[in-house]
């Protein structure tokens, strides 16, 4: 298997014998593939499924696929995905810069080098000097970039939104949505984002997968 970008390949998820989710999809580099459908329709459970994270009362079968690596028995940690919610779960004891920091490799050694690091990569979405402040006194648009700075520096392959968007005002959504679309084209990083909201699907300006409400 040589294809980059994510390939779900003949995938089929079910719940006590009923299948509720049957596809086979690929997302090329830079691509997004918005699903969409109804409550219970099984969209988080096809990002829990890519991630590594479904429940064990699912059965999962047919084979994930990214840059040519099969992912389906990885765990979570190993598959280099990044997942950013609704929630921008940042720990309210902590530094915006600590909260960043969770997302840096290994491979960056040294606190000095680290920091530089981190400090750089803020600056970059207009979050310039703000490693010292508390998330408490972050406005939303800026929680929400100082989570996808701390998705991006762990380096994924791959990135999924699970109604990523959904929280913040009109103007803060085109803001943010535009800012993660293109940080996911310049990486070349294929996108599943599951959403409600026509309007991301069409700001994503990719293609939509809708899936029906059994499950």
């Amino acid at each position: 298997m040589t294809q980059s970008g994510l390939r779900l390949e003949q995938i089929r998820i079910s719940l006590h014998g009923a299948v509720m989710i049957a596809l086979d999809e690929s997302v090329a580099p830079g691509e997004v593939l918005s699903v969409m459908g109804p409550s219970g329709a099984g969209k988080s459970t096809l990002l829990a499924a890519i991630s590594g994270t479904l429940a064990p009362q699912f059965r999962l079968e047919g084979r994930i696929w990214l840059d040519g690596t099969d992912l389906t028995g990885r765990p979570t940690e190993a598959r280099r995905i990044g997942i950013l919610f609704q929630d921008e779960l940042l720990f309210p004891h902590m530094s915006v810069g600590a909260n960043v920091a969770f997302g840096l490799p290994a491979h960056i050694k040294g606190s000095k080098a680290r920091r530089a690091r981190v400090a750089e990569a803020l600056a970059d979405v207009g979050l310039d000097g703000f490693a010292d402040r508390a998330p408490d006194t972050l406005s939303g648009g800026q929680r929400a970039r100082a989570a996808l700075v701390r998705m991006l520096l762990a380096e994924p392959c791959a990135l999924l939104l699970d109604e990523a968007f959904t929280r913040l005002d009109a103007d803060l959504r085109d803001q943010i949505r535009d800012l993660v679309f293109g940080e996911a084209r310049k990486r070349g990083l294929p996108v599943v984002q599951v959403t409600h909201d026509q309007g991301d699907a069409a700001a994503a300006g990719g293609r939509i997968l809708r899936l029906g409400s059994r499950g």
